[in-house]
C-alpha cells in the first residue's frame, strides 16, 4: 500500500467503517419496519453485532480515538462468523432444524439478487469490510495516536 492510500485510511477509515455500519442498520431496519420483512433468529443475532458498531464507530470518527478499534473488532468478527454461517444455511451448504430460527425460518430469502446476495450475505460484507478497514488501522499505527 503506498503512501497516499495509508494516509487516505488513516484520516478517513473511522468514518468509513462508521459509514457501512449506519449504511448497514439503516438497511435492516428499512427491510424489517417498511417493507416489512420479519428476520430470523440468525438475523437478530447479526443485527446485535452491527449496532453497538454504529456508536463505538461514530464516537470514535468524531474523537479520532484509534483505540476503539480493539473494540470494534469482536463484533465484527463475531458478525461475520454469523453471515457465513447464515448463507450457508440460505445456500443449502449446511441443513439445520428450522426449529430454530423461530417462526421465520434460516432458509428464507426475502431478497435474492443476481442469484446470490441476500440479506445474511449483505451482513457478512459490512462485517468484512468493518474488519479490514480497523486491521488497515491498526496495521498503519493508527492506535498508537
Amino acid at each position: 500500500m503506498d503512501t497516499k492510500q495509508r494516509n487516505f485510511i488513516q484520516e478517513n477509515g473511522l468514518f468509513l467503517a462508521f459509514a457501512i455500519a449506519l449504511i448497514s442498520i439503516s438497511g435492516s431496519l428499512y427491510f424489517s419496519e417498511i417493507l416489512g420483512y420479519i428476520p430470523c433468529k440468525l438475523c437478530w443475532f447479526q443485527r446485535v453485532t452491527m449496532y453497538p458498531l454504529t456508536i463505538i464507530l461514530g464516537i470514535a470518527a468524531v474523537k479520532k480515538d484509534f483505540r476503539q478499534i480493539y473494540y470494534v473488532l469482536p463484533f465484527a468478527v463475531i458478525g461475520m462468523i454469523l453471515g457465513i454461517y447464515h448463507y450457508s444455511i440460505q445456500k443449502g451448504f449446511i441443513s439445520t432444524d428450522d426449529t430454530f430460527c423461530g417462526r421465520v425460518p434460516c432458509t428464507g430469502q426475502y431478497i435474492n439478487w443476481f442469484g446470490f446476495l441476500t440479506i445474511p450475505l449483505l451482513s457478512l460484507m459490512a462485517h468484512t469490510l468493518i474488519f479490514i478497514i480497523c486491521l488497515l488501522l491498526h496495521k498503519n499505527r493508527g492506535d498508537n495516536k
